[in-house]
This record gives C-alpha cells, sequence and structure tokens, in this order.
C-alpha cells in the first residue's frame, strides 16, 4: 500500500464513492438527479467501476499515472453532470430561480460543485507529485556484503530484527527507534555535519530466513535492505547475506553523499557485518588504540582501501 497520505486519503475516497454507484445505482441516480433510466444508470454503474479500479491503483502504487487517471474521471464526470443540466433546457439567467423551483436540478448542481472541488484536489495531487518525481534525478547505490556468524540462524536474526540495534555496528546510523510493529524511524548522519531522518517500513519478516524493509514515499534518502540468513556449511553457524540500495538524490547533492558513503562503500558494509558480528560472538565491538571511540571517530580517523606503501614510507618503516 502507498505510504503518501493525501493518495491514500483519495483512494479511500474512491472506494467510498464507487462501492454505492456500482451495487446501488438506482438511489445513486435519484440522489444526483439526473433522472432514472436504463443509460443512467449504467452510467452511474461505470462510474462505480472506474472509481473501484482508481482506488486499487492508488492504494496498490499511488503513482502519478493513477492520480491522473482519477483527474481524467473527474472531468468525465462533470461533462455528464453539465450535459444532464443542459438537458433541463434552463437558460443561464432563470438558472437560480430553476434551482429553487426544481429539487433535482438542485442535488445535480450540488453534485457538480462536489465533483469541481474533488477535481481541484486530485489536481494538486497529481501536480505535485508528478513535479516531485520529475524534479529529484536520482542514481542508485547497491551495496552487498556478506558474513559467517557462529551461532544459529534464529539467533542472528533476532538480533538483526531488534532495529534499535543496528546503530551499533552500522557506522552512518545515528538512530533507529521502533514506531510500530512493522515501522521504525531512522536518523544517519550526512555531509557536512548535518543529518537525514526518514521513516521505513518492513515488507517481508520470515523468522530465522529473510528480512526486508524499505523507506516510504517522500524520503529525502529513498533505500531498501534485505538480510538473508542461510546455514553455514557446518549446519551449525549462520551466513549473513546484505543487500541495500540507495537512491541517492541527483546533481550535487547526490555527489555529496555519494563521496560522503566514501570510495569503497562496499567496504564499509563489510565493516558494517563484521562489527555485527564481533557483536553477536564476543558482546562488544573491537576498538583499535587508534580510534578508541570507535563509531564517533569515524570523522578523525576515517577508513581506506589498502594500498602499498610508498618509497619512502617502506623506507622510514625499515629504519
Amino acid at each position: 500500500m502507498t505510504d503518501d497520505k493525501l493518495t491514500r486519503i483519495l483512494g479511500w475516497a474512491s472506494v467510498g464513492l464507487g462501492t454505492p454507484l456500482l451495487l446501488a445505482p438506482a438511489p445513486s441516480v435519484t440522489a444526483l438527479g439526473i433522472g432514472d433510466g436504463p443509460q443512467q444508470r449504467a452510467a452511474v454503474a461505470g462510474v462505480g467501476a472506474r472509481e473501484l479500479v482508481a482506488a486499487a491503483g492508488l492504494l496498490g502504487w499511488g503513482s502519478p499515472p493513477w492520480l491522473w487517471a482519477r483527474v481524467a474521471g473527474d472531468m468525465m464526470d462533470l461533462a455528464l453532470l453539465g450535459q444532464a443540466i443542459r438537458g433541463r433546457a434552463v437558460t443561464p439567467r432563470a438558472f437560480m430561480t430553476a434551482l429553487r423551483k426544481d429539487e433535482s436540478l438542485l442535488r445535480t448542481a450540488a453534485a457538480t460543485a462536489a465533483v469541481m472541488a474533488v477535481t481541484g484536489v486530485d489536481m494538486y495531487a497529481a501536480v505535485t507529485r508528478s513535479l516531485g518525481s520529475k524534479r529529484r534525478p536520482r542514481d542508485t547505490m547497491v551495496l552487498t556484503a556478506a558474513v559467517t556468524v557462529t551461532r544459529s540462524r534464529n539467533e542472528v536474526y533476532a538480533r538483526w530484527r531488534q532495529m534499535e540495534n543496528l546503530p551499533d555496528f552500522m557506522a552512518h546510523l545515528d538512530r533507529v527507534t521502533t514506531t510500530g510493529p512493522q515501522t521504525s524511524h531512522w536518523r544517519a548522519a550526512a555531509p557536512l555535519g548535518k543529518s537525514v531522518e526518514w521513516d521505513a517500513r518492513i515488507t517481508d519478516d520470515i523468522p530465522g530466513e529473510r528480512l526486508a524493509w524499505q523507506s516510504v514515499d517522500g524520503s529525502g534518502i529513498r533505500n531498501e535492505g534485505e538480510v538473508r540468513f542461510t546455514p553455514a556449511p557446518n549446519e551449525q553457524d549462520t551466513e549473513l547475506h546484505a543487500t541495500i540500495r540507495y537512491s541517492l538524490p541527483g546533481g550535487k547533492l547526490g555527489k555529496a553523499f555519494a563521496r560522503y558513503f566514501g570510495e569503497e562503500p562496499h567496504q564499509q558494509l563489510d565493516d558494517d557485518l563484521r562489527r555485527f558480528k564481533q557483536v553477536l560472538e564476543t558482546g562488544e565491538v573491537v576498538r583499535s588504540e587508534g580510534a578508541p571511540g570507535g563509531k564517533r571517530a569515524r570523522h578523525e580517523f576515517p577508513q581506506h582501501p589498502a594500498r602499498p606503501l610508498t618509497d619512502k614510507e617502506f623506507a622510514e618503516a625499515r629504519s
């Protein structure tokens, strides 16, 4: 289900509108004041079916095309209501007088005004969501890593499932707060001493086998992750396979994030899993003398890929 609040509201509004129109077209045409003939009933039932299809698309995906489809449906509804009003042969000058005398015309006019208001909301949602998706080109960074932990699959899964513990071993995470059975709020370090926050939800949870999550719609950094727990060859230990995808914003901001994640982001995920292994096997992360503060010292003691010593460094090491 989509996580965009306005799109969800519009989706459920389509359910609420489409159900009575499809299941009870006769009372619906009476309420709309457009007559009670077979053509009117068929048209109203068709509108109800269209609304339910739109509801499925909005609640399931919530993408801009479904919002624009709803706008197109609104235009069709306005055209049908306008045709019903013109069929009364009421001149513009006599329209207000006719409203006071013709109750069915009043209902049709009220329905027209309501549809116009809904059209405005639908248009706003479609435009803003479309512009938002076009304005933020993104590059996807895919990280993969694996580690073998000398613990059972259920124990390894249970530790990772406690998502508040993720910052204990994932270098760029500052805090993860559980907000519901399947939802959590994340905060991570960002370039220039800033931080970025987002909400995430669990998309798949098979205890002892697989755990997957993804950020909700509207997050500054779209991301998703998957961890699979498989038996090691000795059938006692656990192989942990992690895949994390970051959809970075385009332009200078995206480049800044890419630099911040480092030239070797896969190495960073490897390091995260190594720390996770240490936590489970020894109860703590081993600190080096050069960075006793561990994660807090990552800015002062950045890691770099291994490289050969220069001639000068080699000579100094031998002296």
